[in-house]
């Protein structure tokens, strides 16, 4: 019962996710933003998701995990309140100041330290992989559906009704905490960040960090709310294609997610996350080479089949490196670094985008993000997770 209460809220936030990403930037537009202010939007969401992450497992840790899932789904009802009935271009900026914008990641949040230090313990080490591959592909159903709904928003009502959706989700998410029993609390009652205490576990997680924040750095420059405003401005796509379009790049992330909990147990979590990784990084570079729409959507259809394999193989493998004690912690962490550093993304996106140098965001996240994937190759093959 616990387990399908953590997947239906996970389930709702990333169908709020999936439409949010495809309309944020068109709706700030109509709203009046420019794209150097959308891109910043989009950063403050960014890095706002990461910081709150810390302050998430701090909270569990002191007023337990349903308290502080409960609080994440009243921060997601906010934003979407913020989204539909502000006017000013001040309060919408400040939209994504509550880490629950869903501009890029349903993976990136407040909630992610709690849900998935939870998840880790809910199963046996040896189903673990699975565990998060389903966790994600759960995500990605219902972000494709998220996704795919988007397209029945027409012009700056029709949007406006979506966010306000948005805060509905928010508002049932944040009750569905409630109805799980006290199993989901942790039992160890150890400092939320005690894992800084010790050296070994402080240098390992500082690495993972470092290469984890150039990755979301590189993440930054393509995240999809600013694939879905560079395709607006590139080629003219509106939302009655760009809904059906992120749809299917949600429907080929799930297929992916299932695939890749088989391949992280049969060949390793660091080899699935790198040879699954580097092909769409590659691929990413042609993005920006695209002649037209048809072929740029294609290109990242084909990108998007790959590139998020290494998504529950890193949450697996970050959960599995450290004691019980330490994963709330080890999650928030390495969360809070991959989004402040992805946070730098968007604004730079949206400057190029404004200044019609439409190769750029993809020409530079791709290559930074074949730098990630050589460098966390080198640093941890000869590292398996506990349960390899």
């Amino acid at each position: 019962m616990d387990r399908a209460l953590l997947l239906a809220g996970r389930g709702l936030r990333a169908f709020g996710f999936g439409f949010a990403a495809v309309l944020l930037g068109v709706h700030l537009e109509a709203r009046g933003l420019s794209a150097a202010a959308i891109g910043l939007t989009l950063g403050i969401g960014l890095a706002a998701a990461s910081v709150s992450g810390l302050a998430t497992a701090y909270l569990a840790a002191r007023i337990g995990r349903r308290a502080a899932l409960s609080l994440c789904g009243l921060l997601m009802a906010l934003t979407g309140l913020d989204l539909a009935l502000a006017t000013g271009d001040v309060w919408l900026v400040a939209s994504g100041v509550t880490g629950m914008l869903g501009a890029a990641s349903v993976d990136l949040g407040p909630f992610a330290s709690v849900e998935q230090a939870a998840l880790a313990e809910s199963v046996t080490p040896a189903r673990r992989n699975v565990a998060f591959a389903r966790y994600s592909l759960t995500a990605g159903l219902f972000n494709a559906a998220g996704g795919l709904a988007a397209a029945l928003a027409s012009g700056p009502d029709g949007t406006r009704a979506f966010f306000l959706f948005y805060a509905v989700i928010g508002a049932v998410t944040a009750g569905l905490p409630w109805l799980m029993t006290v199993r989901v609390e942790s039992e160890l009652r150890e400092p939320a960040f005690g894992a800084l205490r010790r050296p070994e576990i402080r240098r390992l997680l500082a690495g993972l960090a470092a290469l984890f924040a150039l990755d979301s750095f590189a993440g930054g420059f393509v995240t999809n709310s600013v694939i879905s405003y560079w395709l607006h401005v590139r080629f003219g796509a509106g939302p009655a294609l760009l809904g059906p379009t992120f749809a299917v790049v949600a429907l080929l992330q799930a297929l992916s997610y299932e695939v890749s909990g088989r391949l992280s147990g049969r060949f390793g979590l660091i080899n699935t996350m790198v040879f699954t990784h580097l092909p769409s990084n590659v691929l990413l570079l042609f993005v920006a080479l695209s002649p037209s729409l048809g072929w740029a959507i294609g290109l990242l259809f084909a990108r998007f089949l790959c590139s998020q394999m290494d998504v529950p193989a890193r949450q697996a493998y970050i959960v599995s490196i450290v004691p019980p004690a330490d994963r709330a912690a080890a999650v928030a962490l390495t969360g809070a670094a991959r989004g402040v550093a992805q946070a730098f993304g968007p604004p730079i996106a949206g400057i190029a985008i404004g200044a019609a140098a439409y190769g750029l965001p993809f020409v530079a996240g791709g290559a930074l993000k074949i730098v990630y994937d050589i460098a966390l190759y080198a640093a941890f093959r000869r590292r398996p997770a506990d349960h390899e």
